[in-house]
C-alpha cells in the first residue's frame, strides 16, 4: 500500500489544521492507521491512532483534547483534525499502516507501512 500524507503548512498558535492520508494500492479496511511525529533531534512519536472499523481512538497525552483522528474506509482515507496548535507540535507527521491488527499499538516498530510525511509548522 502506498501512503500519501497532506495538510501540513505554516499556522500561528492556537490556529487549526487538518492532515490527510490517502492510501492507495489496496485498501486500509482492516488496518489500524495511526499519526506519527518527527521533530528535529527527536525521536519519531506516536500522536494518535485508529482502529480498523473506526470505532476506537488513541491519543498522545500531549494531544488529547486538541487533535482527532477518523477514519473513512470508503474512500480509504484517514484524517487528523488538529486544533489549538501550540509550537511544540511543530514536526514532520506521518501517517502509518499497521496491517490486520486488532489493537492500536504506540510502538513504530509495529508499523508496516508509511507516508512521506508533512510538515506541520506552528509560530508562537
Amino acid at each position: 500500500v502506498q501512503l500519501q500524507a497532506s495538510g501540513g503548512g505554516l499556522v500561528q498558535a492556537g490556529g487549526s489544521l487538518r492532515l490527510s492520508c490517502a492510501a492507495s494500492g489496496r485498501t486500509i479496511t482492516s488496518d489500524v492507521v495511526a499519526w506519527f511525529r518527527q521533530a528535529p533531534g527527536k525521536e519519531r512519536e506516536f500522536v494518535a491512532g485508529i482502529s480498523w472499523n473506526g470505532r476506537s481512538a488513541s491519543y498522545a497525552d500531549s494531544v488529547k483534547g486538541r487533535f482527532t483522528i477518523s477514519k473513512n474506509n470508503a474512500q480509504n482515507t484517514v484524517h487528523l483534525q488538529m486544533n489549538s496548535l501550540k509550537p511544540e507540535d511543530t514536526a514532520v507527521y506521518y501517517c502509518a499502516v499497521d496491517r490486520l491488527r486488532a489493537g492500536i499499538s504506540e510502538d513504530v516498530n509495529e508499523y508496516d507501512y508509511w507516508g512521506q510525511g508533512t510538515l506541520v509548522t506552528v509560530s508562537s
